[in-house]
């Protein structure tokens, strides 16, 4: 069975951005730079073969890290780690977009679960989602997502969209590695799900 895994970045006040809306991200940006920061990510890329995003992260991902995968100049983690997101399959949530110009990239033929449901049924690696609290918050609900991997960084940001809100079912996690400190005081966090049938 592959596992499913929300990857996402919060403050301490539980955001994912900040008080200027869906862009305000520059708080994250000196603990995503980092060397345990740049370390998550090869982690990332040694297991994973699917990336689940939505419309607004897979604009961002795609208008950004092509450019650096054939830059020679960037730093060797961000290249490596830039590549695999072109080489990937990727799968973007989206009622808006018409076509995915990314190289392996896909508009999804239905809801996240849904989606997902197949695609565990399918042979390959481990399935991500790239920072989409809404595709993250739709894969809990519907008791899709096996691990969060939560980067917490120590900024309170005062505003902003939170990861989690009211309404959620009630569920169990449990330390499935131990937490990795940053040069910058963040914490790498990755929790299993605790299911009642093991």
């Amino acid at each position: 069975m592959r596992t499913v895994i929300g990857n996402i970045t919060l403050s301490l006040d539980g955001r994912v951005n900040g008080t200027g809306g869906d862009y305000d991200m520059g708080w994250i940006v000196p603990h995503a730079v980092s060397r345990a920061g740049r370390t998550g990510l090869e982690r990332m890329t040694a297991t994973v073969t699917t990336a689940l995003l939505g419309r607004k992260n897979y604009e961002g991902f795609g208008g950004y890290w092509p450019a650096v995968a054939r830059d020679e100049t960037a730093d060797p983690r961000d290249r490596a780690y830039a590549q695999w997101l072109d080489k990937v399959e990727k799968v973007v949530f989206s009622t808006t977009l018409r076509e995915a110009p990314w190289e392996n990239s896909r508009i999804a033929d239905g809801g996240p679960a849904e989606v997902v449901r197949r695609l565990r049924e399918q042979g390959g690696g481990d399935i991500i989602v790239l920072s989409s609290g809404s595709v993250i918050t739709q894969l809990l609900e519907a008791g899709e997502l096996d691990e969060l991997w939560v980067t917490l960084c120590p900024e309170v940001v005062g505003g902003g969209r939170r990861l989690l809100e009211d309404g959620l079912p009630a569920s169990s996690w449990r330390l499935a590695a131990d937490p990795v400190a940053s040069e910058t005081g963040a914490l790498a966090l990755r929790y299993e799900r605790v299911r009642q049938d093991g």
